[in-house]
This record gives C-alpha cells, sequence and structure tokens, in this order.
C-alpha cells in the first residue's frame, strides 16, 4: 500500500484491521494519535490493541460478540475500537452525552453483552447509568484496558462486507434506529474524504466530535490511509482548545457548522492574526452551512473551507474539494466519489446506492422500508445534482432538526412534551442558526386554563423524562393555535419555520 492510497486499491485491504497492519508495517514510527502530552504510533496503536484484543478475549469476547461503547474522544477509546476490529467483535458506539432512553434502547436492541463506560464522566455517573439499565457486562474504559497475552489471539477476520457495527440514529421516529455497516463500507466513506480533501503525510488533522460518531472510523480510515496524525479532543471548547491546536501544529480541522462558526468567533476576537497559524483548512459536514459562514471563514481566517453532505446510514456521499471554484464550495455540498450514485427522485428526493451504504437497519421492516425497488436508500433530503455534478440541498422530508451535526427526532420531544399539563398540542421544528446549523423550537397550544408556561419549565420536564441534554429546545413559543390543514387537521410546520426563521 503506498503512503498516499486511493481508494481504487481498497480491494488489498478489505477491514479496518488490514488498514491497520499494513500502516503499522509501513510508517510504524509515525505518529498517529496526539491529545495533550500523550501520543501513540501506528506501530504501538497495532501493539497495544492487539494486547487490549487478548485482554477482551480473556473477558469472553469474540467474533461476533456485541460490544457496546460509550465513551469520550480518547487514544484509549480508538485503541479498545481497534481491539475489538482484531476480534471480529459487533460494536455498538453510543454517544457519550446519551443517556438512559436512548442507552437503554441501544443496549436492548443490539443485544449488547458488554458494555464500555467512562465512570464518572463531566459530572455524571456512567456506571451507575449502565447498573440502573441493567446491561451486562460493564466495564469502565476511561483510562485503563483490559490486556493480555497476544499470542492467544485467534487469527484476525478476513471479511470485510460482514456487519461489525451498529450504530444510532433518531431518525423520524421516537426510538433510535440502529444502522448495520460493515468495514468495507466505512473505508468506502473514510477513504472517499480523504480523497476529496486532498490530504498528504505531512498534515496533522483533529478529531474534536465524539468519536462513537459515524465520523470517527471516517476519519482514522483517512489517517491509516495517508499516514498522518490526529489529535484528539475530549471536550471541545474555544478558547480552551486552541493550545492543543497551536500546539501541534493542526493544519486541518472542522467537524461541523457549529465548529466553523466557533473557530470564526474566535478569530473576531484577534483579527489580522491567525488564530491557528498551521492552519489551512476547515472541512465537516452533518449540518446545513449558510453561504455567509463560507465567505466569512475565507475572507476573515484566511483558510479554505469544504464542506459536505453524509448521514449514519451512508457517512460519505459529497465532499468540497479544495480544487472547486469559490461558488461550488459556498453553495453546493461538493460531488460524490466515484463509487456513490446519486438519483433524483420524483418529487426531488435524493436517493444513493454505493459501497458506503449501510447494510440496512436492526429493524427488517426499517430497512424494507429505506430502499427502493433498485437497491436506493431513500434519504429523505431533498435536492438537484447541478450541470458540473455537485449537489444542492434543498430542504428535508424527514422531521429531523439537525443540530450540531447530530440528528434530532421532532416526535420524540413532542411525545414527551404531550404528558405536561400546560401543554395541549406542540410542534417542535428546527430553526436555521449560524453556530448550530439548527437549534429546536417548541412551539406550544396551551389548553384552557392553563397557567403562563416558560422555556425552564418545558426543560426541566424533558430533563425529569430522561431526555438527553443535546435535544432540550432553545426556544419556546406560545400560540393561540397551531396553523393546521382543513382536511386531517395536520399541524402546518412550514408555516411555522416561516413565521420564527
Amino acid at each position: 500500500m503506498a503512503v498516499n492510497e486511493t481508494p481504487n486499491s481498497l480491494s488489498s485491504a478489505p477491514t479496518l484491521w488490514d488498514l491497520l497492519a499494513r500502516r503499522a508495517d509501513l510508517t510504524p514510527d509515525r505518529p498517529v494519535l496526539l491529545q495533550d502530552d500523550r501520543s501513540l504510533t501506528f506501530g504501538e496503536l497495532r501493539a497495544r490493541a492487539e494486547r487490549v484484543a487478548a485482554g477482551l478475549h480473556d473477558l469472553g469476547v469474540r467474533p461476533g460478540t456485541v460490544v457496546a461503547w460509550q465513551l469520550p474522544t480518547r487514544i484509549e477509546t480508538a485503541v479498545l475500537s481497534f481491539a475489538l476490529a482484531r476480534l471480529g467483535a459487533v460494536q455498538s458506539p453510543v454517544i457519550p452525552f446519551y443517556r438512559d432512553r436512548e442507552v437503554g434502547f441501544a443496549l436492548r436492541e443490539s443485544k449488547a453483552e458488554f458494555f464500555a463506560v467512562p465512570g464518572t464522566w463531566r459530572d455524571f455517573d456512567h456506571t451507575e447509568m449502565a447498573r440502573r439499565l441493567g446491561a451486562k457486562g460493564v466495564f469502565e474504559a476511561y483510562d485503563r484496558l483490559p490486556e493480555g497475552d497476544a499470542g492467544i489471539l485467534p487469527p484476525p477476520p478476513a471479511d470485510g462486507t460482514t456487519v461489525r457495527w451498529i450504530y444510532w440514529t433518531s431518525g423520524t421516529t421516537s426510538d433510535p434506529k440502529g444502522v448495520l455497516h460493515t468495514d468495507r463500507s466505512l473505508i468506502a466513506g473514510g477513504s472517499c474524504l480523504a480523497h476529496a480533501l486532498r490530504l498528504t503525510a505531512s498534515d496533522v488533522g483533529s478529531i474534536a466530535f465524539p468519536y462513537a460518531h459515524i465520523g470517527g472510523p471516517d476519519y482514522m480510515v483517512m489517517l491509516l490511509l495517508y499516514g498522518f496524525p490526529a489529535v484528539l479532543f475530549e471536550h471541545f471548547a474555544l478558547p480552551a482548545a486552541l493550545d492543543g491546536y497551536r500546539r501541534h501544529g493542526v493544519t486541518v480541522a472542522g467537524g461541523s457548522t457549529a465548529f466553523y462558526s466557533m473557530f470564526l468567533a474566535e478569530q473576531r476576537r484577534q483579527p489580522g492574526s491567525p488564530v491557528v497559524p498551521s492552519l489551512r483548512l476547515l472541512a465537516g459536514g452533518g449540518a446545513p452551512k449558510p453561504p455567509e459562514v463560507y465567505h466569512a471563514v475565507v475572507r476573515e481566517m484566511g483558510v479554505q473551507l469544504t464542506h459536505g453532505y453524509g448521514m449514519t446510514e451512508v457517512p460519505m456521499i459529497t465532499m468540497g474539494s479544495p480544487g472547486d471554484t469559490a461558488e461550488q464550495l459556498a453553495t453546493t455540498e461538493g460531488r460524490p466519489p466515484s463509487g456513490m450514485e446519486i438519483r433524483i427522485a420524483e418529487g426531488g428526493e435524493v436517493r444513493l446506492r454505493g459501497e458506503a451504504v449501510c447494510q440496512g437497519y436492526l429493524d427488517p421492516a426499517q430497512t424494507a422500508a429505506a430502499f427502493d425497488e433498485d437497491g436506493f436508500l431513500r434519504t429523505g433530503d431533498l435536492g438537484r445534482v447541478t450541470d458540473s455534478g455537485h449537489l444542492v440541498l434543498t430542504g428535508r422530508l424527514k422531521d429531523v432538526i439537525i443540530r450540531k451535526g447530530e440528528n434530532i427526532s421532532a416526535k420524540e420531544i413532542e411525545d414527551l412534551l404531550a404528558a405536561h399539563p400546560a401543554v395541549g398540542d406542540v410542534a417542535v421544528i428546527g430553526l436555521p442558526n449560524a453556530e448550530r446549523g439548527e437549534l429546536v423550537c417548541a412551539v406550544v397550544e396551551q389548553p384552557p386554563g392553563a397557567g403562563p408556561l416558560t422555556l425552564k419549565q418545558v426543560t426541566d420536564h424533558l430533563r425529569a423524562e430522561g431526555l438527553s441534554v443535546h435535544k432540550l429546545p432553545e426556544r419556546l413559543e406560545v400560540v393561540d393555535a397551531l396553523p393546521r390543514n382543513d382536511t386531517l387537521r395536520k399541524v402546518l410546520k412550514y408555516k411555522l419555520r416561516e413565521r420564527y426563521s
């Protein structure tokens, strides 16, 4: 495998473990993960992952064993994930700020036999939650991982087309959906992302988003194919994180629109002086990007910004490239790689077929509904393809709010708020926001005689119901009557978006 291997040579590396093993053979002493004052080389990552795989084997983890993990973005998390890949276990990553409702559902639906947690992290006791939920095989993996003699390990898995990943997305229903991925689909997504960004071995990347997000393996594939390191941030907040970016000479940063806006805000506090001198590129996806954000970043920060389109079901769909024009980078989601087919169906829905597309969902009924008769995934997004092959998204069929790159089900929040005595009916909508992509707004119609309702009362109620903090409404509007159609009296959310945007 060449140092800058392209997607065309993926047939020689069918599993994630193959990628790591080959990279460790090529550049064993080159760093791959940097965090605070710690670092791990490609060779060390392979060696430690094998020892941890042996420790997990001693615990009873075997090929096909379902292991859920809810861990922050740390070196240990990456090591654990590669150890599980070495064993051929089925991994079910869970975003670390999910709480009882989402975590309990993921554990039950995946039938997880083991659950790795960080203990008490950011003032929340994950171990206690795991016990409360009756999780099996709970072990803490924040700064210590089980290790053993790698000599006892069976051969690594050879088939990259077996489902070994279960990711979770809210979709449009109250409960999350378990998205089924293979090593092959994750490799396809990550390799195409790297190819679009035109990265090299001299770059220094950064992972400031949850490693449990589908973007985690996307990014790791880039590092393994192109042989450059990334700085890990357990908790991303500016200006506190700037020292890490500067100290390690990060050249590529980002994550989603929220990240761009935060960097831009810091730049505006010190105009004329680069906030991260080594930075040359911001890149990301997962949320709408207003064109004015692109222009402001280029103008004020003096770096390029490339934005893309992905989802848990398809981690890499399109991506802007540094070679695109300013107009294309500002107003489109980029172009698809050669292995991704985009079909604009009747009505404008974007549909997808290709190696990066998931195998479906844990629920067979959801899988059947998600793919059309030609095997294209129905995204629920609306869009068009330009003459140059760039994708422009124009809206969504799905009633999903995308806040900081994470999907939030409006129905889940509505269902919980319906139980509040001061709520007669409610519609939850996403409103455009330059920092977050979208913010969550609850529009409430109160029953007769109800007292005044405040945003704090709404969020306190939802917290008590176990809703994750990142899903809480940030805005409340109380109306005399929600707008409805004249047939089934369905709430017309587009009118609410028009009114409050």
